[in-house]
Order: C-alpha cells, then structure tokens, then sequence
C-alpha cells in the first residue's frame, strides 16, 4: 500500500555462503528461517519480514549481537521471544554492532530464544553477529510449509503505533511482522512459513508508479534481497513450501497519490502477469498448492474486478493436470484501524481468524 521508498543497498564485507530457507549451522546451536543470507562465523542477516534465528542456551542471562547493515543510514528493529513468550521489540540504532542483553525471568536450566526481524526487505536488512550465551544444541521437527507473498499487509507494515503513534518517525516505526497474518496463522497451526513481500508492490503495476521507475514483485521475487540487485544472490527456492498464498493487488487497484500519473486499472495486463508468475512458481514448487487471495481493502465495484480477475487466472490453470487446482479465498471487507489506511495488530488477527481454519484445511488434505 503506501511505501516509504528508500534504496536497498547493502554494506557489508563477509563472504556470502549460501542462502536457504530453513537450515542450521554446522554445529546444531542456531537455526535460521526466511529470507535470510548465512554468512561465516555463524553470522546471518535477516532480510525479509520475519525472517528469524533462534537458539538455545543454558544460564540466566546472554546478550545478543545486531547491526543495521544497510550502507544508508537509519535504524532497524528486531522482535524477541523467549521460551515461547513475546517480549517485545529492539531498535537497533544505525553504525556499529550493538549488544543487547538478554535476561532470564524463569527458573528454568535451558532457555529458547528466537530473533524475528521487525521490518520487511525494503526497510533495511539485520546482520546477526553472534551472542555470549551458552549454548546447547537446537532441534527443529518437520512442519508443513507455507509461504505468503504479499505487499504492505501481508508484511504488518503500518500495524503497529504502540510504541510510536502513526504521526510520528518513520514508516519502520510502525511495522509488525511478528502479528502480522501470515505468522500468527502459522503459529497456530503449527506450520514453518515464508514471508516473501514488500510494501506498494503489485502484480502490474504498484502504489503510485505504472512500473516505469519501480519493480513490481514479478521483477524482484526470485532475488534473495527481494530488489533488482543482480549483485544480490538469487533466492534458490529451498523452502519448497506445501502451500504458496498470493495476496496481490491491492497496489494494483489503487488510485495512487492523487498527484502522480495513475491509469485506468489494466485487467488484462493484471490477470496476464499473475498467470505468468505462477507459472515461475511451477517450475521452482511443482508440488505446491497455490491460494489467490483478493484483499480485505478493495471494495465495491474495484472488489467486484478484482474477484472476477482472480477467477480468469484460476480459469486459465483449469485444463492443468500436473498441479493442484488453485484455490480463491476471499477475505471479508475491513476498515482498518492502523497507521496510513493498514490494518492494525488487532485486524490481522481478525485476518488470520478468517484465513487460518481455509489454509489448516487444505494442509491437512495433503
């Protein structure tokens, strides 16, 4: 929806190694999840929303090492849970590694700790550099797999004035991955996911640009970093997720800034571009079971539209035999209650409320 456009560029001197979706390091103590980059010496930076590292560790307290790594200066947060309890945000300052302590309210001997990066790609990346805890080796079980590809909403962006109201600092302030719709669902059905979206993108087109000067995410989903960076890796599509959920087009259906260039709403160009981005996610998930959402902000007449484009790109797998039939869920009309027209913490549990009991459904039928 509404982006605070700032160009991602990132600064840093380690040697990149490889970059997957789930794995862990090579002696057992971390286990990273998301769009992450593992580096050397244990070290990942947490790239797209809710991208994460965890750990486990003996003792009552440790600190944790982050930087902001960005070569652009600005701040960045992280989100903290702690033996399953939320404990709330960090901001991570712009400049050198900072170290935040860690301390431990429980009496128990072993302790779980996971990092959730705050914000999504565009906002700036999160270089994990390590922590003083003690720690024990982590075991992770085998889940389903969802992944969400979205834009503001799906990222939680805007959600969040608790700490910042809505009419001050920046458009990272108010960010919220961690309660955003896509993790709380897979919280509570117990499924590993994915998040893989950016705020004002859309399928043709995004917020307030016709794709002549910004990427929309057919352009950049396949790099790692979600950006045009051919330096960047690319993404190697390890996750290999039981179900993709596409929430695409709102941007595409917005009148924009009011004061930019904005087209009359392109169907054909919309429905064309979302049936050649599935097609991209075929080749790389042959097995997967993909959901098309249309979107809790587009109503009347544009809901209508928008409902009848995704029938169209559902139609047009319809004589598909290799692949699972694509399924439509439709969210119910919202008024949002958070920063800049979003959906606020409370409304994507409502979100997730509506949207969770459809996508358990469809992974227990796999």
């Amino acid at each position: 929806m509404f982006p605070k456009k700032i160009a991602l560029l990132i600064s840093f001197l380690m040697i990149s190694l490889f970059s997957i979706s789930q794995t862990q390091n090579s002696s057992k103590t971390f286990l990273y999840q998301g769009r992450v980059d593992q580096l050397q010496n244990d070290q990942v930076i947490l790239i797209g929303t809710a991208s994460s590292v965890a750990f486990n560790f003996t003792g009552n307290e440790c600190s944790i090492s982050l930087q902001s790594v960005d070569s652009y200066e600005h701040h960045n947060y992280v989100q903290v849970v702690l033996d399953g309890k939320y404990i709330g945000k960090i901001r991570i300052e712009k400049g050198a590694v900072q170290s935040f302590p860690i301390k431990v309210t429980s009496n128990k001997k072993e302790h779980h700790l996971e990092i959730y990066k705050n914000t999504e790609a565009q906002s700036g990346n999160v270089l994990f550099a390590g922590t003083t805890a003690k720690l024990i080796p982590i075991s992770f079980k085998k889940k389903k797999k969802i992944e969400f590809i979205g834009d503001s909403i799906t990222c939680g962006a805007a959600s969040d004035p608790s700490d910042i109201p809505c009419d001050k600092g920046e458009y990272m302030d108010h960010h919220n991955g961690y309660y955003a719709y896509g993790p709380t669902i897979s919280r509570k059905i117990d499924a590993d996911y994915l998040m893989s979206c950016v705020s004002g993108i859309g399928m043709y087109r995004n917020w307030n640009d016709e794709h002549k000067d910004e990427a929309i995410m057919p352009d950049i989903y396949q790099n790692l970093y979600l950006t045009k960076d051919a330096s960047k890796p690319k993404y190697d599509f390890a996750f290999q997720p039981d179900i993709i959920s596409i929430a695409l087009g709102t941007n595409d259906f917005s009148g924009g800034d009011g004061k930019k260039e904005r087209l009359p709403f392109n169907a054909e160009k919309y429905v064309s571009n979302y049936i050649n981005f599935i097609k991209m996610l075929y080749e790389h998930n042959p097995n997967v079971q993909i959901v098309i959402t249309n979107s809790p902000m587009v109503g009347g007449e544009r809901g209508v539209v928008f409902e009848d484009c995704l029938n169209k790109v559902k139609n047009a797998f319809a004589e598909d035999k290799t692949h699972k039939p694509i399924q439509i869920f439709k969210f119910k009309p919202m008024t949002p209650n958070g920063c800049s027209g979003h959906p606020d913490v409370a409304d994507h549990k409502v979100l997730a409320d509506e949207y969770g009991p459809f996508l358990k459904k469809l992974l227990n039928e796999k």
